[in-house]
Parts: structure tokens; sequence; C-alpha cells
């Protein structure tokens, strides 16, 4: 497996010393939250996104991607009906995958719940024909940069649209392109009706990206959530993409968070092969 983490649980921490101690830690990559860069990606210079490459790169740690793409923003969201705000969602989409680009990144997850609310006085369908029109808006961009944008499902009450696999699914099957996909989260997918290792079994071929944490917020490892049959699933299906640690509650401090995390991934993960028939091993 390859372990990332994210970097906004190093709140405070300058970019070259996260990347250090994930890299010392055992992370192969680094995850990164636009808002912890500047109120907007296009106030980050390009300049200052190669120093921020550099940095990662003396470290032996890549920067795999950006999440959190719309959070702290104002003025953009997938669901609006108004067609200047999807076009402005859409062309900042855009500058956010020409950002992960220079970064050294292939990956877009496109989470942020407040941004991609059922607008007051639609249905959910109406709402998920304005999402595929802000990310049809998005194609040229998205693949001239050549990244891929990993669709979130998330769980209520955090988010009201795109709340298990298969709507997230339907609508990456409405955009119809290779640069578009799914994005699972053990967090979210722990409030489906199916187990989380079935959805992961169905849904794996379409995913890019995979988030680790459990259901009480915290990182994996730090509650009832066990991650041999989750590990045992995604090496069944070959998962060959990231797996990044992304929790929601920072206690007890940045440390602990990524260095027990990652110590009972691993160990996770070899139980996990221990179970698979030889052939998969």
């Amino acid at each position: 497996m390859k372990y990332a983490i994210c970097n906004e649980t190093f709140e405070n921490w300058e970019h070259d010393r996260i990347c250090g101690f994930v890299r010392e830690a055992g992370y192969l990559g680094l995850e990164m939250a636009p808002f912890t860069l500047a109120d907007r990606i296009t106030n980050v210079s390009t300049a200052t996104r190669a120093k921020l490459k550099k940095e990662a790169d003396a470290e032996g740690v890549k920067i795999i991607g950006l999440h959190w793409l719309l959070a702290k923003t104002e003025g953009f969201c997938l669901t609006s009906p108004d067609l200047q705000i999807r076009t402005a969602t859409a062309d900042y989409l855009v500058e956010l995958a020409k950002a992960c680009q220079e970064l050294g990144g292939t990956i877009l997850v496109l989470g942020s719940p407040a941004q991609r609310r059922i607008p007051l006085g639609f249905t959910k369908e109406q709402a998920t024909g304005f999402a595929v029109d802000t990310l049809k808006r998005t194609i040229d961009g998205i693949s001239k940069a050549g990244v891929m944008l990993c669709l979130e499902p998330l769980s209520p009450p955090d988010a009201d649209f795109i709340n298990t696999a298969e709507e997230g699914l339907a609508i990456v099957e409405k955009i119809n392109h290779p640069n578009y996909c799914l994005h699972l989260d053990v967090k979210a997918m722990s409030t489906e009706p199916e187990p989380t290792t079935e959805v992961i079994r169905k849904y794996i071929g379409n995913t890019g990206h995979f988030h680790a944490n459990d259901s009480n917020l915290r990182g994996p490892g730090f509650g009832s959530v066990d991650f041999v049959p989750i590990f045992q699933a995604l090496l069944e299906k070959k998962y060959t993409g990231w797996v990044s640690v992304e929790v929601f509650d920072y206690k007890p401090d940045p440390e602990t968070i990524a260095t027990q995390s990652i110590s009972y991934m691993k160990d996770c993960e070899m139980k996990a092969r221990n179970l698979l028939p030889n052939s998969l091993r």
C-alpha cells in the first residue's frame, strides 16, 4: 500500500517540517488542503507552488493532490441553479487542477459538503443536473492538467447530496470522461446501507483515491473500525492508489495521529495479506 496523510492535520506547522516528519513516520505522500495555503488557490503564486514541491521532493515525499477543494471559500457552489455561480465554480476547479499539477499531484478530491447542498426549493434530481453541468464545464481544464477529479460521497448530516457511492458513480457516469472517478472514505462509508467491505468490493474499480479514518472522526486505529477486512478487500481487488489518512478530530496531537495511524494500518495490511490466497499476496 502507498500511504499518505493530509496536511491540515499539522496545523501551524511549516511545510518543510511537515514533509520531514511524515516521511520519517513512513508516509510517502502528502495531501494538501488549499485553505492551508491561502484563502484561494489563485493567491498561491507559481513560485510558491514550486517551492512547496521542492521542499517535499527534498524529503522524499510526493504531494499527491488536493482535497477540501472549495472549503472556506465564498461564491462557489457545485449545485447552484445560478449559471454564473456554476461557471465560476467550474473555473475555480480548473485553477485547482492547474495548482495540483504544478505541485506535482494528480488527484483532486471533491468533497466540500457546504458547497454542494440541494438548493432550497429544488429536488435532488435538479441538483444532480446542476452538478453535472458544473463538472462538464471543467473537462477541458481537468484533462489538460492531467489530474483525476475524484467525487467524494459524504455522510449525512454533513452532506445532503451524494451520500452514497452509488449516487456518486451515477454522476461520474453522466460526465463520462476518464479523468473523473469516485473517491471512497471509511468514515463516509460507515453510514452506507451495505457493509464497508462490500462497498469497497463493489466500487473500488471506479475509485481513484481512498481516505482512511474512523467513524469517530479520528485516525485508523483510534476507534472501533477494524481495518483488517478493509485492507483485505482493497488487496483482493488489487487497488493500487493511495491510502491517505484524513481526520477531523485532531486529538491528541499531529505526531501521535500520524505515527499511530500508519503503524496500525501497516499491521492491518500485513494481517490482511496473510488472509489472502497465495496468488494475491
